[in-house]
């Protein structure tokens, strides 16, 4: 009977590419499903034989740990660089992300407060 080993769902595309080559190197058998095309279903690498899977966890969080610190490592570099992004940097790069997310803040506001003033009034 097949296990789940890995949920795929919100995975950059790199990191997934490594787990499969950990596994595939391992000499784990496993297999992918998709989340389909409304995205309803599990997008995840599941294994074909049970007895795979303490090993496979094992491996998955090792490299995950490593995958953890470098990618620390590298933001604390860029960081140290000044090459990490900052707020205003962002915003000037997508504006439209930044006046997005404001309008949907202001309509939220709006529609939290709108039933004290229209109630209060009466």
């Amino acid at each position: 009977m097949a296990k789940l080993l890995f949920r795929l769902n919100q995975v950059e595309e790199d990191e997934a590419d490594e787990v499969r080559a950990l596994l595939t190197d391992a000499g784990i058998e496993f297999y992918e499903t998709d989340a389909g095309r409304w995205r309803v279903s599990v997008a995840a690498i599941w294994l074909r034989h049970n007895d795979d899977f303490d090993q496979a966890r094992a491996l998955l969080d090792d490299y995950q740990q490593q995958r953890r610190e470098r990618i620390q490592q590298e933001y604390r570099q860029r960081e140290e660089a000044g090459e990490s992004e900052t707020f205003l940097q962002r915003a000037q790069e997508r504006p439209a992300d930044l006046i997005l997310a404001l309008m949907a803040v202001a309509i939220i506001i709006a529609l939290m407060v709108w039933p004290f003033i229209h109630f209060g009034s009466d």
